[in-house]
């Protein structure tokens, strides 16, 4: 396996998913792992994340110099490689010009990072300071024309620091430079895969789970129904699954989800109706963060009033996945700022009194696809989109009626109907309507007419950590757009969001 320390870089998690996409097993430990658990986690090779600090910043993240004295070879990026250079005995300065965005390497040592590679190529740079001296027995293997010391090699020690970002698409032979360092550098070897995992996950559950039960929350989305499938694969009809209808799901939600779980699975689920309460809850409520809170907290209600139904039952399993886990709190443990909070991450009662089951916590949504397929779902549930866990409700600024939603959902069925008959709903990482909280003036049958705006958003993305929006034909949002304002009262004008993220994010609120 390889460790990769998160020293709070955003991209922590694309490298992990580099290396995976090898075939490699990689873990993201805190920077305050200790040296004993690296030793017993027995890793082949370690790398140094990026990160938003400077080395001489208070409180910067560091992590105990005896790992450089383990004989594990150590690739350090960006941040990563300037802890290295000042662990070691360099110098670290703040640079005379900041690199930010592309660059151009040049390659003055190839091996072993750079074997098979042009000797200038684009790379993509992030970073305010600069090694200035080297520690003893280092050498400068790249540079860019702005920054001297852009790569390092210590090829005695097995050290290597790249001060570019390879795990970022911008980077090109990026992924090469990765695996130059898992196969020629670490001496790796590809043998792990979503069927291993699967039989890893599932040997572990069973283990900790014993012949206890346990119950879990169902939403219909790919995220949920792999976890529970594969709870399921473990420990049998000792997995009771609660599907809570919050009056806030997309169209035949439900008979989906019992038609790929229930029927063909055979997986217990209960399913309870809390329309009401959920709508009644949210009545006059526009702040997008408040609306999360309340239908997390009220899922938990209900969820728990029907766990308590359900007699011996000790541990709650969840479909959390890394990307939600990154989002809602720092990879290091330390204050950072919150993104948007996520229904499954954190805020459990204490009083529910159940050990969390949470399988994919790792795991990338293109993986969780694998898996689901591995373990025989329908594709047409692994394949759909993702959908976020407070539903339609930040999908419609301001207000949430029952005539909103029913509005928002005859939008969205079109404008998927029309994508799927494309041929681009695999393509897309979401594609969504939004129901905006503005009217604006139209004319309709030579009236007059003062209606509601839908807003079209369609993504492409790999881990929805970064995302682009989807230049979609002309004609089919002429179609899509000329199908909703026919088709659904009280709309007279589409619009299309052509915002990428970041700077923005994917859904709406």
């Amino acid at each position: 396996m390889i460790i990769v320390i998160d020293f709070g870089s955003q991209f922590n998690q694309l490298i992990a998913r580099r290396v995976r996409e090898n075939g490699v097993y990689c873990q993201v430990e805190p920077a305050d792992i200790s040296i004993k658990k690296i030793k017993d986690m027995n890793p082949v090779g370690i790398i140094l994340s990026g990160g938003p600090s400077s080395i001489y910043e208070k409180d910067s993240p560091t992590i105990d110099k005896s790992l450089f004295d383990l004989g594990i070879p150590v690739l350090g990026i960006c941040y990563g490689m300037q802890f290295m250079i000042h662990a070691l005995g360099g110098t670290i300065k703040r640079a005379d010009k900041r690199e930010y965005g592309f660059a151009q390497l040049i390659v003055k040592e190839e091996k072993p990072l750079f074997t098979d590679m042009e000797t200038k190529f684009q790379c993509w740079m992030s970073h305010g300071d600069s090694a200035k001296e080297l520690p003893e027995n280092f050498v400068v293997t790249a540079s860019t024309e702005n920054t001297e010391i852009a790569a390092i090699a210590n090829h005695a020690k097995r050290f290597y620091g790249l001060q570019l970002h390879p795990e970022v698409e911008h980077s090109v032979n990026g992924s090469l430079m990765i695996k130059h360092f898992l196969f020629d550098v670490c001496g790796c070897e590809k043998n792990w895969s979503m069927k291993s995992f699967s039989h890893g996950a599932i040997t572990q559950i069973k283990d900790a789970v014993g012949d206890k039960k346990v119950i879990m929350g169902l939403s219909g989305g790919v995220d949920s129904s792999v976890a529970a499938t594969l709870i399921h694969k473990a420990i049998g009809n000792n997995l009771h699954c609660i599907f809570v209808d919050n009056g806030l799901l997309r169209q035949n939600e439900k008979e989906n989800l019992e038609k790929s779980l229930t029927s063909k699975l055979d997986m217990n689920i209960k399913f309870v109706d809390a329309k009401e309460k959920f709508l009644n809850a949210l009545k006059d409520i526009t702040d997008p963060e408040t609306k999360r809170k309340i239908i997390g907290k009220l899922f938990i209600e209900v969820f728990d009033a029907e766990a308590q139904k359900i007699e011996g039952a000790q541990f709650l399993g969840q479909g959390t996945l890394y990307p939600d886990i990154i989002e809602s709190k720092s990879a290091f443990g330390g204050p950072t700022s919150i993104i948007k909070s996520h229904h499954n991450v954190g805020g459990l009662p204490e009083e529910m009194n159940l050990k969390l089951i949470e399988p994919l916590q790792l795991l990338f949504k293109d993986e969780v696809r694998k898996l689901g397929l591995d373990l025989g779902i329908d594709e047409d549930l692994i394949w759909r989109q993702p959908f976020p866990g407070p539903g339609l409700a930040i999908r419609i600024m301001g207000n949430i009626t029952k005539d909103r939603l029913s509005v928002l959902r005859k939008a969205d069925t079109i404008l998927l109907e029309e994508i799927r008959a494309a041929g681009l709903y695999k393509k897309l990482w979401q594609s969504f309507a939004v129901l905006l909280p503005i009217k604006s003036v139209g004319v309709m049958g030579d009236k007059r007419t003062f209606a509601n705006c839908i807003a079209i958003r369609a993504v492409t993305s790999n881990d929805a950590m970064t995302a682009d929006w989807a230049k979609l034909p002309h004609d089919l949002l002429g179609k899509i757009s000329n199908r909703i304002i026919n088709e659904v009262d009280k709309i007279n004008r589409v619009v299309f969001d052509i915002t990428s993220k970041p700077p923005g994010t994917i859904e709406w609120e």
